[in-house]
């Protein structure tokens, strides 16, 4: 595995509405690219957290993981036709800024979820069960490669506060 940590830092999200699309499976980021989804959210106000970064999350519910691709967005605002959302909490995460090469797969791998975890214990961090994990893809971090090919992917957990 040649994911690494680069740091990692505490951030918090006030409470924010998650406008995307929900997967019981595999999320398919084929079909927002053919339907150009992004740019019809992309029209509504962020949430600074979330930047112009595409979000992949997953949470837990009723044991099964649900699966996400969307963007945050400020609490109150109006989801677009053809969109799911979920509400969140104002919430406390731990955000791993996680380097590899351009198209690694080890960036989306469960041994670097469980080093990320066990980063999380050295840091004297606890994780917020079944709550949310994401995947950040931030620009130009994770578009733009650097001199050595390396990209950086933002990963972060939920942790109680």
């Amino acid at each position: 595995m040649a994911v690494r940590i680069l740091e990692v830092k505490k951030e918090s999200c006030a409470a924010a509405r998650f406008i995307g699309k929900r997967y019981e499976n595999a999320p398919d980021w084929g079909e927002w690219w053919q339907n150009d989804w992004f740019s019809i959210l992309e029209k509504t106000e962020r949430l600074s957290f979330n930047g112009d970064a595409y979000i992949g999350a997953v949470r837990v519910v009723n044991g099964m993981p649900e699966r996400w691709i969307g963007m945050f967005f400020p609490a109150d605002v109006l989801v677009p036709d053809g969109f799911d959302y979920a509400d969140i909490e104002p919430m406390e995460y731990a955000v791993f800024y996680l380097c590899d090469k351009e198209n690694s797969s080890d960036f989306y791998s469960f041994e670097t979820h469980q080093m990320c975890l066990e980063e999380l214990k050295a840091l004297g961090l606890k994780r917020k069960e079944d709550d949310w994990c994401f995947e950040r893809y931030n620009c130009p971090r994770f578009t733009t490669p650097d001199e050595n090919g390396n990209v950086i992917l933002d990963y972060g957990v939920s942790i109680e506060k």
